[in-house]
């Protein structure tokens, strides 16, 4: 009994000094937590897009490459996290040096009340990377890939990000890129594209003039991709806000919204024109694409220009699709620069045209239109210059960036992993031998008899 009043005289004695020497709550602290928060969840909601960029690139290519998708993916955020944190967030939002590069904040040094920000901004940066992982897919070596992604994510990204949102020249200039359409989509896209046209097409994609279509393994796969995607993506455009404004998130939601959803239904129905059938893969790619149309000018067009945005960017989608695959001939197999590229820059153009304040046809004018296209062109041209070399350079040091043709045909899994994702009976690594034969003979006949075709291989029957 005694211990108990003890214990009780204790508290009542603790408790009130502990509080009289709190500080005291003010509602500028109490909002500056719920921002915080904000953030947060939004950097969690892209950070989980990863998972959505890993199922759809592995459900749009085939299975025996599966393992070496989700690696890749894995390593991207990883690789991305850290060199961010030792020399990106520097170069992104550091002191600007004549507006082209950011000269100080390496390791957040001076920053270190910014590592909130820092880690949204972190997630971002291996959004931009990993968008070369989908169309570099089942012939590039994980090394070389692993290689890029430091030069993107240390350098490249980086430079781009200053110029727009570390207030560097563009952003003085006027451009307006809420999210990152042309920011972190245009430029890992543009990465993409140079990296395919040193990398080449896949092993019987083309042959001749004859385009092949080689399947995805795990189309359902793709889709809850898409649908994971989709859902971080309001963490995308929304955490943009960098503050929980109960009027501003509301209206970047919804436009997010209303443009992916118009996209899907424009891209299903010119489909459905053009080939007499909805496309799937089509269908889903869509919906990305009216995502990315959206995310320069998520909050500064109308709910009905986030419609017209999203319609415009489902149509450039499937004709984009098209021209890379039957006219260029740059093999992309789950069609990312197309999406992130194409309708990259629509989106970026599409502010210019939709914009409440500043738009053409808001009577703004020309002038926003033209700053915008600008900054696309500004974009294409260091990107494209930046991964060209990066690229020569890892081609120098490594001697190729790309498989054997060995590894290819018997799938990246096996070459880079000695492993699967699958196990299949009817899989090429799961022949069953008899008694007096020895495991894998035949896949190593198959492999040696394709030292004896000519260059231009027949076109290979898709695998599972």
């Amino acid at each position: 009994m005694k211990k108990t009043l003890f214990l009780l005289l204790f508290l009542s004695l603790v408790f009130p000094l502990t509080a009289s020497a709190s500080p005291a709550i003010t509602p500028e602290a109490v909002m500056e937590s719920v921002d915080m928060v904000w953030i947060m969840i939004a950097a969690f909601l892209v950070f989980f897009m990863h998972a959505g960029f890993a199922m759809v690139e592995s459900g749009f290519t085939r299975s025996k490459n599966a393992l070496n998708i989700l690696m890749k993916n894995f390593m991207t955020i990883s690789i991305a996290s850290v060199l961010y944190f030792v020399v990106g967030y520097g170069i992104m939002f550091g002191k600007s040096g004549g507006g082209l590069i950011g000269l100080d904040g390496f390791f957040l040094n001076g920053h270190e009340d910014q590592i909130g920000f820092f880690v949204f901004q972190a997630v971002f940066a291996a959004t931009c990377a990993t968008i070369i992982s989908g169309a570099v897919a089942e012939r590039m070596k994980l090394s070389s890939y692993l290689l890029l992604t430091l030069l993107m994510t240390g350098i490249i990204y980086p430079v781009v990000g200053h110029w727009i949102w570390g207030g560097g020249w563009l952003s003085q200039l006027g451009f307006v890129d809420f999210a990152g359409s042309t920011t972190v989509h245009l430029t890992g896209a543009i990465g993409a594209i140079i990296t395919v046209m040193f990398l080449g097409p896949r092993l019987g994609k083309y042959s001749g003039t004859t385009v092949n279509v080689i399947p995805g393994h795990n189309i359902p796969l793709g889709a809850l991709g898409v649908f994971i995607l989709w859902f971080g993506w309001f963490g995308f455009n929304g955490g943009s806000t960098l503050a929980a404004d109960p009027s501003l998130i509301p209206a970047v939601v919804a436009t997010t919204l209303l443009s992916a959803s118009a996209a899907v239904i424009s891209s299903a129905l010119y489909s459905q024109l053009k080939f007499k059938q909805i496309d799937a893969s089509l269908t889903l790619n869509g919906a990305l694409a009216g995502l990315v149309g959206i995310t320069a000018g998520t909050a500064n067009v109308s709910p009905l220009g986030a419609i017209l945005i999203g319609l415009v960017a489902g149509f450039i989608l499937v004709e984009a699709v098209q021209f890379f695959d039957q006219k260029a001939k740059i093999d992309d197999p789950v069609g990312a620069i197309a999406v992130h590229g194409v309708c990259g820059i629509w989106g970026t153009v599409a502010v210019g045209l939709f914009s409440v304040e500043g738009g053409l046809l808001y009577g703004g004018g020309l002038t926003l239109l033209g700053i915008q296209a600008i900054g696309v062109l500004a974009v294409i041209g260091w990107t494209s210059l930046a991964t060209a070399l990066a690229v020569i350079t890892i081609k120098a040091v490594t001697g190729s960036i790309r498989v054997s043709r060995q590894e290819e045909v018997s799938g990246l899994d096996f070459a880079e992993h000695g492993s699967s994702a699958y196990e299949s009976s009817r899989s090429i690594f799961n022949e069953n031998p008899g008694p007096d034969s020895d495991f894998g003979v035949g896949l190593l006949h198959r492999l040696d008899s394709l030292n004896d075709e000519e260059e231009h291989p027949r076109p290979l029957k898709e695998q599972a």
